[in-house]
């Protein structure tokens, strides 16, 4: 007979209670593992830190609120275009709902721009917002960064545009291709009323943004280890039918083939761009006496 079959069951109750009490409780919204190097990090830390691995320095992405409130200065940030809102213009089935569900409090479009201080220096900002269809550019999107680089163009403001996107988004068609057009020329109009056009490239920059005003700034920065493609690494190996590197469109990798003139850490984005613009002639507002 096996004797270890008479053996008394473990009961869970009957624990020292030290045990129990020795384990610290923490919820699960109040932690994040790293994608990079599997470190848990608190929530409050990573918030702190910019939103920047405290161990490896992995980038976890910002909406465009987050990043607004990283690059303006204090409540110098007035939004233009707030109202300006996608609609179903092709009758594509499932879009409506798609929008619905896409608009938050915080993003209404894929796009947020407005003008702002940075380092004192009046600037009109553009930032794009993953959580918006990830960050894809449909005609509003396109319409909204227009305006911002003609406002910027008859004020005599630089320009600085945060890149995130999946590309032009398919439910508004050859629509949304237009807007590649649409706003390079934006660009050239710009460029040719002597205003200074800075990029800042975030993971991922994709498809008709980075074919399009993207890759048009003066000077281009990118943050660490962002994606800058036109096609995705996936596309790519199933058309060559051939592995690629595994750095293949980083935006390391893009600044060794000198599509990207400087890639930035996060903490020392802002300082960055204020040198560029002051190096480029744009002072600081002095306030009036």
């Amino acid at each position: 007979m096996d004797l270890f079959s008479f053996r008394k069951p473990k009961n869970e109750l009957e624990s020292q209670p030290n045990e129990q009490q020795n384990i610290p409780f923490i919820p699960e919204e109040m932690w994040v593992k790293c994608p990079k190097c599997n470190t848990m990090l608190l929530t409050t830390d990573m918030e702190e830190n910019l939103r920047i691995c405290t161990k490896c320095g992995h980038h976890f992405r910002m909406n465009a609120r987050q990043r607004i409130k990283m690059l303006a200065d204090d409540e110098t940030f007035t939004e233009h275009d707030a109202d300006m809102t996608s609609t179903n213009i092709l009758d594509f089935p499932g879009y409506e709902k798609k929008l619905e569900k896409a608009r938050t409090k915080n993003a209404k479009e894929s796009v947020i721009c407005g003008e702002c201080k940075i380092g004192g220096i009046k600037t009109v900002l553009c930032v794009m917002d993953a959580d918006f269809m990830m960050g894809s550019m449909g005609t509003v999107t396109g319409e909204k960064i227009t305006r911002a680089f003609e406002y910027a163009a008859d004020k005599k403001m630089p320009v600085v545009v945060c890149t995130v996107s999946g590309g032009a988004r398919m439910q508004e068609g050859i629509m949304s291709l237009m807007q590649m057009a649409k706003t390079s020329g934006a660009v050239k109009r710009h460029s040719d009323a002597g205003g200074l056009y800075i990029t800042v490239l975030t993971d991922p920059t994709t498809g008709g943004v980075t074919a399009s005003f993207a890759m048009e700034g003066d000077i281009i920065l990118a943050e660490p280890d962002t994606l800058v493609a036109f096609a995705g690494p996936r596309v790519i190996e199933q058309t060559m039918r051939q592995k690629l590197p595994r750095d293949f469109q980083t935006s390391e990798f893009v600044l060794q083939k000198g599509f990207v003139d400087a890639v930035v850490s996060r903490d020392n984005l802002k300082n960055t761009i204020v040198k560029l613009l002051k190096i480029h002639g744009y002072c600081e507002e002095v306030p009036e006496q």
